[in-house]
């Protein structure tokens, strides 16, 4: 635990919120042990040990656009295709951007490979739950992402959040940020199921699937602003 690391991040984050290694800095600050309990629960799945046996990496399946786009319409894979070509995202983009955080690489080998996947799972999760990548919406995402994995740096980013985004959209922003994390407790436990399946499905049946019910307090925030 680094809570001097993650303040400094932190406030670097807040100035300028394109930084988005400074979010890994604070994750990887405040986490201590919460990956390393994701993963044991990740590793008594038989999905989550087969992934650690043959190193399946998520990013190899978002990475293949031809294939993707091949998908049939209105499915998650499709639809990620569609979410990342109009932010301008690539799949690796977050592996590049945790690398330029200030804490030290993972060494451990199925540690590191669990963070990584949850890590690429994080833009599949904004169009699951249908969080937009404006400043609600990932501070929606980290709060539900938060009652996911319970990693306190996560936490901690949603929490300043909420102080932030009270100038603009007061009481809308805490009931949209409350919400996210209600949707995310309520929800399957999204780090442990198989993605790269997942993505051939259609996109509602999938959030039915894993009982993703739609964030109505950020959306109805969107329309009011």
């Amino acid at each position: 635990m680094e809570p001097l690391s993650a303040v400094k991040s932190m406030v670097r984050l807040v100035r300028n919120p394109t930084h988005t290694h400074e979010v890994f800095t604070i994750i990887r600050a405040l986490s201590g042990s919460d990956l390393r309990t994701g993963l044991d629960r990740f590793k008594d799945t038989e999905f989550g040990e087969s992934v650690l046996r043959n190193g399946v990496q998520l990013r190899d399946s978002l990475k293949k656009r031809n294939l993707l786009g091949k998908l049939p319409a209105g499915s998650l894979g499709r639809e990620y295709q569609k979410f990342v070509q109009e932010e301008n995202l690539l799949a690796d983009g977050l592996e590049k951007a945790n690398k330029r955080s200030l804490q030290p690489e993972i060494t451990d080998p199925e540690l590191k490979l669990f963070a990584a996947r949850q890590r690429d799972m994080h833009d599949l999760w904004h169009v699951v739950t249908g969080y937009g990548r404006d400043e609600l919406g990932e501070a929606c995402l980290l709060a539900f992402t938060y009652a996911q994995n319970k990693n306190r740096g996560v936490g901690f980013i949603a929490f300043v959040g909420c102080f932030k985004l009270f100038a603009k959209y007061r009481f809308n922003a805490l009931r949209a940020i409350f919400q996210g994390y209600c949707i995310g407790k309520d929800a399957a436990w999204l780090p442990g199921q198989d993605w790269e399946s997942l993505l051939a499905n259609e996109l509602n049946n999938v959030r039915d699937l894993l009982n993703i019910s739609m964030p109505s307090s950020y959306l109805a925030s969107l329309n009011e602003h």
